[in-house]
């Protein structure tokens, strides 16, 4: 082989290799899209990724120090990746969605919702209802993105406490800029829903469609919701913001979050719906443990434990006889 041809064949070689780092690195910077199927009795259920939002756990955490301690301990960053999840359940009647991730609110890392939908074969039009856990920019900042309602044909349930606290309100100069901020977010997404007479107001504890109910479970916001949905006698809980940290929470219930409204009644809730869920049995959906979030909860001798549902690469039976 002359230099010649051995330099046009290395340069060939390199240009190949070049090519094929750049495909690999496009490859790896995409997870697969975040969808998980189920069936819940004779509903099917799919749990749907958002994507996720950095928080460092030791700064938002009333007890710093206990926090920094846990994820030292589980060998984990203080600052983690917190899973944005949200749930569709289609009834054979309606197709139910249960919060709507962030939108266009959180940054790249987030708003995926839409997408991560499509893909698992769920068109956003087709959603008719939409279940807030409560007002707050990862749970309903998805409703509305660029000024565009993203489920037009859906009616919205919320607690009316957290629509008069977020979205009916003026804010004034003396308003912490935090307030200032849910308020502008919430009159910019769940606003349009109201205006357009899309909103239900929820005030109480009961039924809201055939075979899912409300639970008021107050204190992280003023109208937090938790969701019971029932299928030929199983039954699964959706307890939305009831936990941010399961690393430290389930240990110690006590802790609360910064993002929490009344924290002493946020931490009153938590431990109430750990024990319901431990009494019961029922299988939780969390919105902030890491995707799909399903799990139980075990009560221990100190603290209650979460127990995932194990992965598996086909449909899985919630709550199966």
């Amino acid at each position: 082989m002359t230099d010649l041809r051995k330099m046009f064949v290395s340069m060939l070689f390199m240009i190949a290799s070049v090519q094929s780092a750049c495909t690999l690195s496009a490859q790896t910077l995409q997870q697969a899209p975040g969808f998980y199927r189920a069936t819940l009795g004779s509903f099917a259920f799919t749990a749907l990724s958002d994507g996720t939002a950095p928080r460092d756990m030791a700064k938002i955490l009333s007890k710093p120090d206990v926090a920094a301690l846990q994820y030292d301990s589980d060998h984990e960053k203080e600052t983690i990746a917190s899973s944005i999840n949200a749930y569709v359940i289609n009834t054979g009647s309606h197709w139910v969605l249960i919060d709507t991730g962030a939108g266009e609110l959180f940054g790249a890392t987030s708003g995926k919702l839409i997408v991560n939908m499509k893909a698992s074969g769920i068109d956003p039009k087709q959603i008719d209802t939409v279940l807030l856990t409560h007002i707050h920019a990862d749970h309903s900042g998805g409703l509305t993105i660029g000024g565009i309602m993203q489920f037009p044909n859906a009616t919205v349930y919320v607690d009316k406490r957290d629509v008069d606290s977020f979205v009916n309100r003026s804010v004034t100069p003396s308003d912490s800029p935090d307030l200032r901020r849910i308020v502008a977010q919430s009159q910019a997404t769940v606003g349009p829903y109201l205006r357009a007479g899309k909103i239900v107001f929820i005030t109480h504890d009961g039924q809201i469609i055939p075979g899912i109910e409300s639970r008021s479970q107050p204190g992280h916001t003023p109208g937090h919701t938790a969701y019971i949905v029932e299928s030929t006698g199983h039954k699964m809980l959706f307890w939305g913001d009831i936990v941010h940290a399961a690393e430290v929470q389930f240990a110690r219930p006590d802790i609360t979050v910064q993002y929490d409204i009344d924290p002493s009644e946020a931490a009153i809730q938590r431990l109430r719906e750990f024990q319901f869920a431990a009494d019961s049995g029922m299988v939780v959906a969390s919105d902030h443990i890491s995707f799909p979030g399903l799990g139980h909860v075990r009560k221990l001798a100190t603290g209650y434990a979460w127990l995932p549902v194990p992965y598996s690469a086909s449909v899985i039976e919630i709550d199966p006889e």
